[in-house]
């Protein structure tokens, strides 16, 4: 079977490669202390926009936020004179808050994610007993995508695929030549995502990683984390689907589905749940909005016992 949304992309990758207008500036904001990269990325004719995974600072010992990390952002979007279209999110981010609402109040934009997220919000509504208070059709978000779906940045294409696995939810959104593919894949020296989190699936995420893997070779990948691998001194973000089939050390080319879900699963047993996570997920399966505030005017996060 053809699998349609692919086709699409690929043709809107070469097409980007043949003509230097379609290919997108970007410009990414690293926030170390949530090891995540947050993308600007603009079509350079227009002047239009999107940022992809935007952090909100969190500081968890006093539960306050702040707009430090999200304001350089504002800066550079002022700065370049751009008009922001869209506030993108990869997928519900577990391992920092995002600060889309915010930005749609200082530069604007429509929130999208995957329509998938209406999934998550029924897992985690439940662990988080949200009550029914809490909406689980998406409506916190101005946009849901689903996959194959095109849309435009200015003049430049752009086509949503749904790469489930790490969270059954996840997002790429192929802009021009380079696509922006959340928690699936890190850098080739450092592997692949986690998929032990609710509603994760480790055979899943190896299909849709080599999803992305059958884009053209010189496909620019832009990454949501960096961590630096052992040896490596400097963060890194971005990389290409040649490095990635050549020399990922998780899914290089010739690593099977049960080997990778073996080795995964395995993995992931070892690992701490992120720091963030309580009110990452609260916040993000909101689109970054709060919850609501109680009867005292204080918007509360819940941290289930003996639950994750």
């Amino acid at each position: 079977m053809t699998d349609s949304p692919l086709a699409t992309a690929t043709a809107q990758i070469l097409r980007a490669e043949q003509q230097p207008g379609q290919k997108p500036v970007i410009k990414t904001f690293f926030d170390e202390a949530t090891f995540t990269a947050s993308h600007v990325v603009h079509d350079p004719l227009t002047k239009t926009a999107a940022i992809i995974d935007s952090v909100l600072d969190y500081e968890a010992s006093s539960g306050r936020t702040s707009h430090a990390t999200a304001e350089q952002i504002v800066a550079y979007v002022k700065a370049e004179g751009l008009s922001v279209a869209w506030q993108l999110e990869t997928h519900a981010h577990a391992d920092h808050l995002s600060a889309a609402p915010w930005l749609q109040e200082q530069v604007g934009g429509k929130l999208g994610i995957g329509a998938a997220i209406t999934h998550v919000q029924e897992v985690f509504g439940k662990i988080f007993n949200a009550g029914t208070q809490f909406a689980r059709d998406g409506s916190q978000f101005d946009h849901l995508f689903h996959d194959g779906e095109t849309f435009k940045i200015g003049a430049l294409e752009a086509i949503a695929l749904h790469v489930p696995g790490h969270t059954p939810a996840d997002m790429a959104f192929i802009i021009g030549d380079a696509a922006f593919i959340g928690d699936t894949l890190f850098m080739p020296d450092y592997g692949t995502a986690r998929a032990d989190f609710p509603g994760g699936d480790a055979r899943m995420l190896y299909r849709s990683i080599h999803r992305l893997l059958k884009l053209p070779c010189a496909t620019r990948l832009f990454l949501c984390h960096d961590y630096k691998a052992p040896g490596r001194d400097t963060f890194a973000w971005e990389t290409t689907v040649g490095a990635e089939r050549a020399h990922n050390i998780h899914v290089h080319e010739g690593v099977t589905e049960d080997s990778f879900v073996q080795m995964r699963t395995t993995r992931d047993a070892t690992l701490s749940l992120p720091t963030l996570i309580m009110p990452s997920v609260q916040i993000n399966i909101r689109g970054g909005h709060m919850p609501e505030p109680e009867d005292n005017g204080v918007s509360y996060i819940k941290i289930p016992i003996n639950t994750l």
